[in-house]
């Protein structure tokens, strides 16, 4: 009686281990950059639990580039598209959940179709485009190309999906437009995930690289992922603690808004499944 228990016990503490195992490697990278960015350069290669705490090189590392522009770019820009996707994807969302109309759901599987597609291989053609319109190497030109998305329409189609009629019903029956049935009925019960799709969204759109590398040259474009490839590059020299104090700089406000929202997110994506 007691054997199928106990390696049910085996079994539990093996996976707890290989699960501290993967933890402790993911954390890995995380814990040196935290050590070398506030310990001397001295220090980078070598662990000492005596060695001294210092700012210094986040302010070395703010000074060497123009971070500040950096942030103002990559704020904007990620504001911009999340701005633009809460709109198209709020309509679209509310269209395919709650009206018949003929090709809906051939139109709703082009969109799905999107997630299948990188956004890699739309790189050339995307690019011509914005050179065809005259917005190379502006914000609007990196943000452009995302400002409808896949994911979040399909999101909140299936959170609309879950909002009973009888709500629908009677705000009509009180005399509300779509558009008031909307805003006062489906987007104040889809609240949590759309906060866990914004999460979803600027973390997704801060940390984009290639597209913003293709798309821009200069300073006043440029978002953080640009501008720290920029700063790193071995023109600038490699001092890994300036670099490590930079790399946390620029994403510490994503920790931030993650450790401050965890539990949103989980449980948002958890109510989220399809239906």
């Amino acid at each position: 009686m007691n054997e199928p228990f106990q390696t049910s016990r085996r079994a539990h503490a093996i996976e707890s281990i290989a699960a501290w195992m993967l933890g402790l490697l993911w954390v890995l990278p995380l814990a040196y950059a935290v050590w070398t960015a506030f310990h001397p350069a001295e220090y980078s290669t070598r662990f000492d639990p005596g060695a001294p705490l210092t700012l210094g090189n986040f302010v070395d590392a703010w000074n060497a580039a123009p971070f500040a522009r950096y942030f103002l770019n990559t704020i904007a820009l990620v504001t911009m598209i999340l701005a633009a996707q809460m709109v198209l994807g709020t309509l679209a969302a509310y269209a395919f959940a709650r009206y018949e109309f003929r090709g809906r759901d051939l139109m709703f599987f082009l969109v799905l179709l999107q997630l299948m597609v990188m956004p890699d291989v739309l790189i050339v053609e995307n690019y011509s485009t914005m050179n065809a319109l005259g917005l190379r190497d502006t914000i609007l030109a990196i943000g452009l190309p995302y400002f409808a998305s896949a994911f979040g329409i399909f999101l909140l189609r299936q959170t609309f999906k879950t909002v009973p009629r009888e709500l629908d019903e009677a705000a009509r029956v009180e005399g509300a437009s779509a558009l008031q049935v909307l805003l006062k009925v489906y987007v104040p019960l889809a609240r949590p995930v759309y906060l866990a799709y914004a999460l979803v969204s600027v973390s997704h759109h801060w940390n984009n690289f290639l597209w913003p590398l293709i798309i821009t040259n200069s300073v006043e474009t440029r978002p953080l992922t640009v501008g720290l490839q920029v700063f790193s590059s071995t023109d600038q020299g490699v001092d890994w603690s300036i670099i490590t104090a930079a790399t946390l700089m620029t994403s510490a406000p994503l920790l931030l808004g993650f450790l401050l929202f965890q539990r949103q997110f989980v449980q948002s994506f958890m109510r989220a499944g399809i239906r």
